[in-house]
């Protein structure tokens, strides 16, 4: 079964018209006395009303708490069953009032898997729609398991290098029938050095392994140095000197893990404030480029898209360099909100390159919106989120070092031959990538299956055909020959983020990315205007229908 999200559009039922949840009416009202009181402003460059409006911690924390308090309510009028209940994840109010809220689900107090939804609320309180990772009933005969937790966590083992797992009971609702089961967690290595967070899904009643993702999401990118570069850094008044801490973005924190692979390491300092040579033999190095890409990254979100960090929250995630001996590659992990980065090949290349610190803290994004599961389609989206907006970051900086370009990983030269890793105007140059869907792309490792969003994404901006951008020499095809005529990245930006934050959900596909894209170009540039049509047109041209 195809799972995807509603449109927010759908046929409303006269009890749905009529929604006036406590939760949605309490954040709408934090959001306008937040913006009473000056705690956020509309974004002046769009006039269509439904850019999110940008809040303060403490607004935001407010409008959590307004929602989660009349979440049993909302329940309710959501008609959902008596033994189910909403647990708030995050509020968006929109310029124009509609308010976005993202609630997961539980059942007899039992987290539901592939439950998630997020409401949208029109300004005088009427529910305009709801997104679903699934639109099937929860419910099960019993909660009582068959099978016992050591029994799934042996089975999630089996195969793996790991000795120990946890598990816990769950329901599983990204599946055609919501099943009861264990989600077991292994943790280890993978085989190249990273981490490992194995989600293995058993069903307690049969035993029988259902579903299976990685929670580490990984990336790769170069050791590039962009030049002399400005850093956030603060005076250490103890010991004198100075701390690798960017007091202006949250507090983010660069540490030398030392060929470590576990803690934080040694958070970085200096006397002087004059970071690194530009060579990789000074380990301060390695750390300059992970604190530029993160403080580039985090302008990039506040200059786009008025959001204040990665989870929105003000807060800044932390980066970890030199990690282990010769790792080649860099990763995101959720559970520490933190980015890690290898030395690469002979410990001489770190993977800190400007693209790759946007794509590894894109992916906190995405844990902290729509939560993308990073396996079949959905984790080929969360991985082109990251390229996509890894990319962008590129652009934003405007470094004559690294000039924008939509290659990813093009300096890395990991296949010796000078070519990047992936290409966004014709993904199959890889030679694994896919350029269009067929409906065995999300049989694809996420890397691979991503080259579908990231052609979408690169028509959208640019185009299909020949051209030249920033020297690079460009030619997108068609899957069914059609010419597309780019938007601009900055407006495609603009749609991936209104409908990554406020219509995907865990399970979004390809079907229910174009749904979600359309409806995010409808609510930012108008329902038949050019920027619409040019969403459908290039998710046509991927072979999305």
């Amino acid at each position: 079964m195809r799972l995807q999200s509603r449109t927010p559009n759908a046929s409303r039922t006269p009890r749905t018209t009529r929604l006036r949840a406590a939760a949605l009416i309490g954040s709408a009202a934090m959001v306008v006395l937040a913006l009473q009181n000056g705690a956020a402003t509309a974004a002046p460059e769009h006039t269509s009303g439904a850019t999110a409006l940008p809040l303060s911690a403490s607004a935001r924390a407010d409008a959590l708490k307004s929602a989660q308090d009349a979440a049993g309510s909302t329940a309710r009028e959501l008609g959902l069953g008596t033994r189910e209940a909403l647990v708030v994840r995050d509020v968006i109010k929109d310029a124009n009032g509609t308010v976005h809220t993202r609630y997961e689900r539980t059942y007899a107090g039992l987290p539901v898997l592939g439950g998630d939804l997020v409401t949208h609320v029109a300004k005088g309180g009427a529910l305009k729609g709801v997104s679903k990772a699934t639109s099937a009933r929860i419910a099960v005969a019993s909660t009582d398991a068959t099978i016992s937790a050591a029994t799934a966590k042996k089975s999630a083992l089996a195969g793996t290098d790991s000795a120990t797992a946890s598990a816990r009971k769950v329901i599983w609702a990204a599946g055609t029938k919501p099943v009861l089961a264990y989600e077991s967690v292994v943790k280890g290595l993978q085989h190249d050095g990273t981490p490992s967070e194995l989600h293995v899904i058993t069903d307690a009643t049969t035993g029988k392994k259902i579903y299976e993702y990685q929670a580490i999401d990984t990336g790769t990118g170069t050791s590039e140095y962009s030049g002399t570069v400005a850093l956030g850094t603060t005076a250490a008044a103890s010991s004198g000197g100075f701390d690798l801490i960017d007091g202006g973005r949250g507090g983010h924190k660069t540490y030398d893990l030392n060929g470590g692979t576990t803690g934080t390491g040694t958070l970085f300092h200096d006397a002087d404030d004059a970071w690194g040579d530009g060579t990789p033999a000074n380990r301060q190095t390695a750390a300059v480029d992970a604190a530029y890409g993160a403080a580039v990254t985090w302008d990039f979100y506040k200059s786009a898209f008025n959001r204040n960090g990665i989870a929105g929250d003000g807060k800044a995630a932390y980066s970890r360099v030199h990690y282990g001996n010769a790792y080649v590659n860099a990763f995101w992990n959720d559970s520490c909100f933190c980015m890690t980065y290898g030395d690469g090949s002979g410990n001489s290349h770190p993977l800190t390159s400007l693209d790759v610190a946007g794509h590894e803290m894109s992916h906190g994004l995405t844990a902290a919106t729509a939560g993308l599961k990073y396996s079949r389609e959905s984790g080929g989206l969360n991985e082109a989120t990251s390229d996509i907006f890894g990319t962008s970051v590129e652009f934003f900086a405007n470094n004559s070092a690294d000039a924008g370009d939509y290659l990813i990983g093009e300096k890395i030269d990991i296949n010796g031959d000078g070519t990047p890793l992936r290409y966004m105007d014709q993904p199959s140059k890889d030679g694994g990538s896919a350029d269009y869907w067929s409906r065995n792309v999300g049989r694809l490792d996420v890397h691979y299956s991503s080259g579908v969003a990231n052609h979408f994404f690169y028509l959208l901006s640019e185009g299909s055909g020949a051209k030249t951008i920033n020297g690079v020499s460009y030619n997108s095809p068609t899957y069914d020959g059609s010419t597309v005529t780019g938007i601009g990245r900055a407006k495609a930006d603009q749609i991936w983020y209104k409908a990554l934050t406020t219509y995907f959900t865990s399970s979004t596909d390809y079907a229910g990315a174009r749904t979600g894209t359309l409806q995010a170009a409808s609510d930012l540039y108008g329902a038949g205007s050019a920027e619409y049509n040019a969403v459908a047109a290039a998710w046509n041209a991927v072979n999305v229908r």
